[in-house]
């Protein structure tokens, strides 16, 4: 063996000097991603590959800057590993060859080619033994290992003269932390005025006060494009008011300020300021306000959209402010002036004139219903569909000027006025004591679309005023025919057979003391769409209940289904939650018994219905009656046939109590039995078989 060598064959020996003086830690041994990073070395070309004959790559030069030309991905605990140079030394640094140690180091008198394109720095010197590792790390973002180590930048790189890898890396790469995020703050506007929407208004003006954003956002006008203040007037401040006005101003389309007392002070400093903010309304309400006509004069100036206006019971509205109304609202379509008793029908004389879309004007308890001119400019118009002048002074000419003109045509055959029809829909003459038979005869066939009618408290009328009415009114669904004493069952008779019948929903004739069984019988035969029936302090008996509880039944479409298919599979009947079908009130009846109360609650708990009749009735059988109509709304149909039938027992007892004779003292000891176990039926039934105590009460003389 060459002297040359001497030094290698030395080292190789087990027992050599050297042996001992170099110890190769082993690597520790990595897997997946992380043994595939380390692996990663950078070597100058591959000797299999020169010996095949490969053509460098053309980007690898001599004079040029160095370049990755072969990537080996062999393990640093490989024997084929750590191979630098060309074929010419294939040995340098250290053996190409297997041997028993991995890393075995290479001769002391090395050869090196200085032309070759990697050049060795370090402290290592030709004949004395490597101390460090002749290869270049990969950079340490690469690396993979402990996350300490890629926290500090490695103290000590083989560097390759003019490569970008001979840099070190200062770079820290820290660990990612999950990121709190703001829910709420980083949510767009957009939706949190949507979240906003579904609050009341008073909660809006609780939740202002959690912070200073959310005091912005509350008082934001897209909240408040509908100031409703009907359900919270007595509950929200007069300053909170004002401010939600002035902020949102620009946003409110309807402003219903109904009931608003504490604005009285506010009027005076802030008027004009509300005023000045809200200049888009369409609906204005002041019904029961109290405010000062310089206010309502700016209100009217600055909204020229205006469609619907109330301004009941407002004592500042004058003509002045309803002349202003006609010159500044074209658009106006509802005004209601009603118990305004410092104006009269001069202001809505001009306001018919220059508002040619007015549909709804209420004007009750006003004067000047009378004058010609007016009712002519009204009939000329004929834009009106419903008008309330109750409590008003119209007479029977001014309403045949309104319905019929002046000097009509008159038809020689039935001697009726040849006029267009009216547009009229609800007509509201409570009250009008002026009008007399004659004049309530012209709404025949000259209103054919009247829908609601209410000529209550007229005591001057007669059958004769409805001979012809029912006739030429085939829409009427609404009649008010209250306290007319004179009225006789024939009108009722006459409304049994009219056109009209089929269709009637609500019928009050409530005190007409001449009425009873033999025209309301007829009526709840023929009209089969009733809901609401008023018959206080009349004639009628129980015979009208008993019919009525009859008809509802009949419309009851579930009456048609067996009750073998109405049970459900464990052979009950369903729970069911019917709907009240008809409303009766009979107070003060006097032919109205306990056997026609308890005939109505006898037919609502049939089973399997879906329609009741809901019934007002004399005071001391009202609890019971509410408490039966309570189980059988809530489908416990059981619980309420068991308190109609201790009820009925009681109501016997108490009648044979009060009888004379022999065993008195019997009944009315059976009759305080039946009280108490119908007074614990109605609350609900006794508690542990055991009844309350219950004294004989107090009696205060």
């Amino acid at each position: 063996m060459p002297a040359d060598l001497d030094g290698t064959t030395e080292l190789l020996t087990a027992g050599g000097p050297r042996a001992e003086a170099l110890r190769f830690e082993e690597p520790v041994k990595l897997k997946g991603r992380k043994r595939f990073l380390q692996t990663l070395q950078r070597i100058s070309s591959s000797p299999s590959l020169a010996r095949m004959g490969r053509v460098p790559s053309s980007n690898y030069r001599a004079g040029g800057k160095a370049s990755m030309s072969c990537v080996s991905l062999a393990s640093s605990a490989s024997a084929y590993g750590h191979t630098y140079g060309n074929p010419s030394h294939s040995s340098v640094g250290f053996s190409t060859a297997p041997t028993s140690a991995v890393t075995t180091p290479a001769p002391d008198s090395q050869s090196f080619d200085f032309k070759s394109r990697i050049r060795i720095i370090g402290h290592n010197v030709p004949g004395q033994a490597v101390t460090a590792p002749l290869t270049a790390p990969l950079p340490p973002e690469v690396r993979t290992g402990p996350k300490e180590a890629q926290h500090r930048a490695t103290p000590e790189v083989t560097a390759i003269d003019g490569d970008y890898f001979s840099k070190p890396v200062l770079e820290v790469i820290s660990d990612r932390k999950p990121r709190n995020i703001d829910f709420w703050g980083e949510m767009p506007n957009e939706i949190k005025v949507h979240i906003f929407r579904f609050l009341k208004p008073w909660e809006l003006v609780r939740c202002s006060a959690v912070s200073k954003a959310w005091h912005k956002m509350c008082f934001d006008g897209q909240l408040w494009t509908n100031i409703d203040t009907h359900e919270y007037y007595r509950d929200i401040p007069s300053a909170s008011l004002v401010r939600i006005m002035t902020a949102a101003g620009p946003f409110v389309r309807d402003l219903n300020l109904r009931g608003c007392a504490q604005l009285w002070e506010k009027w005076t400093t802030h008027g004009q300021a509300i005023s000045d903010a809200c200049q888009n309304l369409e609906c204005f309400s002041l019904e029961g306000c109290r405010i000062d006509r310089g206010s309502v004069h700016s209100f009217l100036l600055d909204n020229t959209r205006l469609v619907h206006i109330n301004f009941c019971g407002v004592q500042a509205i004058t003509n002045s402010e309803l002349r202003t109304i006609a010159q500044r609202c074209p658009q106006l379509e509802s005004l209601n002036v009603s118990w305004c008793t410092h104006m009269d029908t001069k202001g809505l004389h001009k306001i018919v004139q220059c508002c040619s879309k007015l549909k709804e004007l209420k004007a009750s308890e006003t004067r000047g219903w009378a004058e010609q001119e007016f009712m002519l400019e009204l009939f000329q118009r004929n834009t009106l569909e419903r008008l309330i002048v109750s409590h008003s002074d119209i007479d029977d000419e001014a309403l045949q000027l309104l319905l019929q003109g002046s000097d009509p045509e008159i038809d020689p055959l039935t001697d009726k006025a040849i006029v267009p029809p009216r547009r009229f829909r609800h007509l509201n003459f409570s009250r009008c004591n002026l009008l007399t038979d004659q004049g309530i005869k012209c709404l025949s066939h000259n209103v054919p679309q009247l829908a609601g009618l209410q000529v209550s408290h007229i005591i001057s009328l007669t059958d004769e005023a409805f001979q012809h009415l029912f006739e030429g009114t085939p829409l009427l669904t609404h009649l008010d025919m209250e306290e007319i004493d004179d009225v006789t069952n024939s009108t009722l008779q006459t409304l049994a057979q009219s056109p009209c019948a089929p269709i009637l929903q609500h019928l009050n004739i409530s005190y007409c003391e001449n009425l009873g069984d033999t025209g309301m019988l007829h009526v709840m035969r023929h009209c089969k769409s009733l809901r609401t029936v008023d018959m206080d302090n009349t004639r009628v008996s129980d015979l009208v209940l008993t019919e009525a509880a009859a008809q509802v039944r009949k419309r009851d479409h579930r009456q048609m289904i067996p009750l073998s298919e109405a049970l459900d599979c464990y052979g009950n009947l369903p729970r069911i939650a019917p709907k009240v079908a008809l409303h009766l009130t009979v107070y003060d009846c006097q032919n109205v018994t306990w056997t026609g109360i308890r005939e109505i609650m006898s037919r609502n708990t049939e089973p399997n219905r879906s329609l009741v009749v809901s019934l007002k009735c004399f005071y001391g059988y009202q609890d019971t009656v509410n408490e039966h109509m309570k189980r059988v709304r809530s489908g416990r149909l059981d619980s309420a046939m068991r308190l109609e039938r201790k009820w009925a027992e009681y109501m016997i007892a108490t009648e044979e109590a009060g009888a004379v004779g022999a065993g008195a003292r019997r009944r009315r000891r059976r009759a305080r039995e039946a009280a108490m176990v119908h007074a614990d039926e109605e609350e609900g039934g006794p508690r542990g078989g055991r009844r309350r105590a219950r004294s004989g009460g107090c009696v205060v003389m």
